[in-house]
């Protein structure tokens, strides 16, 4: 497994990391066991960065990593979140990011998690109502107490992003990228990391699975998968969505690699700063994807993808009407 900083000053990484919402919501069933076996494979192939969130669960993903990890803390880079507000029943609750609401979550995060540091502490999604020089002054304190190493924002806006650079260095950056979601090219994000050194860390970089290939009908997915309300996965936006996938799926065919393995690697390689942190809850999809990281696509491969795949071909937006607003703020 290749390994580097996350940005310019964060830890050493694996250059592609391990999304684990889905081992405990939103795509189905959850299943500890298999989701440990899985995340003890990932350190054996070399994979160490590992993506949670408190409102994954609610709460229980990070109870699942502290479960994982413990003995073995020290090889595991835990990155987790903070920010959306949902209680134990599942119910939501807005966003905070204020000051004392930033302590208290660090607090319940670390005795989840079975641990006294977290590696990087993001906050989920930006709070409208506080300014981010106030999250962030608060985030820092946890740095300074020695609780947190590094700071993180998620979906935040390049302007954001450099208000809160100042108050604090920020270690990474993360937002939806993949081939069916670019706006972070057009909006200055990735190049505001790169200018910056903050790593970019790229969720769903296979278009919450649609991209590899292995969804061919809603039917697919599980009665209580939430992708069966996402605008990208209903209706004609389905179908149309499905038309690209086979397109890309012949280029994968062409290059003797899976879909997936395509996808990624195309994410891989626009900057040595991009990060993807794909998620699965498979061994065999777990190899699968950490092996992207060996391949180099060729200018004639990534026209190729440019032509079946062009920017802004999804059809349907990337959430539905009450969680875009929350978005690039």
């Amino acid at each position: 497994m290749k390994m580097g900083k996350l940005g310019a000053h964060g830890p050493l990484v694996s250059s592609i990391g391990l999304g684990c919402m889905g081992m405990s919501e939103f795509y189905g069933p959850a299943d500890d066991a298999a989701a440990i076996a899985v995340l003890h494979h990932a350190l054996s192939l070399g994979i160490n960065f590992f993506d949670s969130s408190d409102m994954y669960g609610p709460y229980t993903n990070e109870k699942l990593l502290g479960k994982a990890f413990s003995g073995i803390r020290d090889q595991a880079v835990i990155a987790t979140k903070f920010g959306i507000v949902r209680d134990e029943g599942g119910g939501w609750h807005g966003i905070s990011g204020r000051p004392a609401y930033v302590r208290s979550a660090c607090e319940a995060s670390l005795k989840r998690l079975g641990t006294d540091y977290i590696d990087l502490y993001y906050q989920h999604r930006v709070d409208p109502q506080v300014p981010i020089e106030e999250t962030i002054g608060a985030m820092a304190e946890l740095v300074q107490a020695g609780k947190v190493r590094f700071l993180g924002l998620s979906e935040a806006n390049p302007t954001t992003l450099r208000r809160a650079h100042q108050e604090h260095r920020v270690t990474a950056l993360q937002t939806e990228y993949s081939l069916w979601s670019r706006d972070p090219e057009d909006g200055g994000h990735l190049a505001t990391c790169a200018e910056l050194g903050i790593a970019y860390v790229a969720y769903s970089p296979l278009g919450r699975g649609f991209l590899s290939g292995q969804i061919r009908s809603p039917e697919d997915l599980a009665p209580d998968d939430f992708r069966r309300v996402s605008p990208r996965f209903m209706g004609e936006n389905f179908a149309r969505n499905l038309s690209v996938v086979r397109r890309i799926e012949d280029l994968a065919q062409a290059r003797g690699c899976t879909s997936a393995q395509l996808a990624l690697a195309w994410v891989l390689g626009r900057g040595r700063h991009v990060l993807p942190i794909p998620g699965t809850t498979k061994i065999a999809r777990l190899e699968e994807n950490a092996a992207a990281v060996e391949m180099t696509l060729t200018p004639v491969e990534l026209a190729l993808l440019e032509d079946a795949a062009p920017k802004g071909f999804a059809a349907g937006e990337r959430y539905d009407e009450q969680r875009m607003p929350m978005l690039n703020l």
